[in-house]
């Protein structure tokens, strides 16, 4: 892992990182329950799995929340290297 990568549950920091590199929210498609959001994720255009589909930042931080995630992320301007990772490890 890079010197670079850090682990973070602030949500402006998460936001301002992946808007910065023009990511959005997004959950993969067949994994939620209903109107649930399934597994996150952030999509960046042109790098994402084509099973990924948008959701409001309000509801990824709610699933953020109840899963008791962080995320773990490089902060080098050009790097889009982020991983969603469970707070208990």
């Amino acid at each position: 892992m890079s010197d670079s990568s850090k682990t973070t549950t602030d949500h402006d920091t998460i936001r301002k990182w992946a808007e910065a590199r023009d990511g959005k929210p997004a959950t993969v498609k067949g994994t939620g329950k209903g109107e649930e959001a399934g597994l996150l994720r952030i999509n960046f255009p042109g790098y994402a799995e084509d099973n990924l589909e948008d959701i409001s930042w309000d509801e990824f931080f709610e699933k953020f929340e109840e899963k008791k995630l962080a995320f773990l992320y490089q902060d080098e301007k050009d790097s889009r290297f982020s991983k969603l990772i469970s707070r208990d490890k």
